[in-house]
């Protein structure tokens, strides 16, 4: 019996430390194949500092997190690109978490990358080292378990606009505006801005908000898709409040049920149809005959 029992706990072992590498694998992008030594990254970022990016996690599992920088309207130093990855890895590791919003202080987004940044590593590699070390943490961003919202105020410019397509819901208040002002510094989005942004306008329109660096307002950013609402308020915490009220309608319920929605929906957009399917049938197992689940089952509201 024992060997048995043993190789029954190596196989168990095996499978699991095969599920956590792919899942790290998943998580980052970029690894050492890719020349890609994120320690060494970091260390050059951190030279460059200013700003702090804060999260707060509040009772009802919504967090917020909020860009600090004003007196740059919010761009991104070397230690707040940093930071953000830290606060990423703090979400993911938030297992009552439901919600996401993310905003900046002193009523505007984010103006980007700070320019006293891009100017010191404008070498093409330091460049591209920046663009992985951003798209490892923004795409570990886009599939939190969390419904996300970027609460769009003043500007979202450049990097600014890339990081709302990182979140499932683009929310904006009067006045505002997102431009993808990339094409006006020579470049293009190097924090993922790109891909995802066609995955939610469509080619074409991304072409033209790509293409022609285009202050998109409220009203366009509604017509595109790429908003889902003009919120009322331009008052700061007005606005964050009503943002809040917002999310709060599909944040209600119980975490592991809202966490599988999304989830559910994660693996839809980004694999194959059947990998999707299976992923679902895995979430589904997870909560099927859960307390929730039960719970219901005795309220029988189907039949109401």
């Amino acid at each position: 019996v024992f060997p048995e029992m043993a190789l029954a706990l190596w196989k168990n072992f095996l499978q699991i430390t095969m599920k956590r590498i792919l899942q790290q694998r998943r998580l980052s992008l970029y690894n050492g194949a890719h020349g890609y030594e994120e320690e060494l990254i970091k260390k050059k970022l951190q030279q460059f500092s200013g700003g702090s990016i804060s999260l707060s996690k509040e009772d009802n599992g919504i967090a917020i997190l909020t860009l600090n920088n004003p007196k740059l309207m919010n761009a991104f130093t070397g230690t707040m690109m940093v930071e953000l990855q830290e606060r990423v890895t703090e979400l993911e590791n938030w297992k009552d978490g439901k919600g996401l919003i993310i905003h900046g202080a002193g009523n505007t987004f984010c103006s980007g990358s700070d320019l006293n940044v891009v100017k010191e590593i404008s070498n093409s590699q330091d460049g591209m080292n920046m663009c992985m070390f951003m798209q490892n943490t923004l795409t570990r961003l886009m599939r939190l378990p969390l419904i996300s919202v970027a609460l769009v105020q003043g500007k979202a410019f450049g990097g600014g606009a890339e990081l709302t397509t990182a979140c499932d819901f683009r929310l904006m208040t009067p006045g505002s505006e997102i431009r993808f002002v990339h094409k006006h510094m020579g470049l293009v989005p190097g924090w993922g801005g790109g891909a995802r942004l066609v995955r939610i306008v469509g080619s074409g329109a991304a072409l033209q908000l790509l293409g022609g660096a285009a202050r998109v307002g409220p009203e366009r950013a509604l017509g595109l898709g790429l908003a889902e609402l003009t919120l009322p308020s331009a008052d700061e915490s007005r606005a964050l409040g009503e943002a809040r009220a917002w999310l709060s309608q599909y944040t209600e319920g119980p975490a592991p049920v809202v966490r599988a929605v999304k989830k559910v929906v994660t693996a839809g957009r980004e694999l194959p149809l059947e990998d999707a399917l299976r992923t679902e049938k895995d979430i589904f197992g997870t909560v099927w005959g859960g307390p929730a689940n039960l719970q219901a089952l005795v309220r029988r509201p189907k039949h109401k």
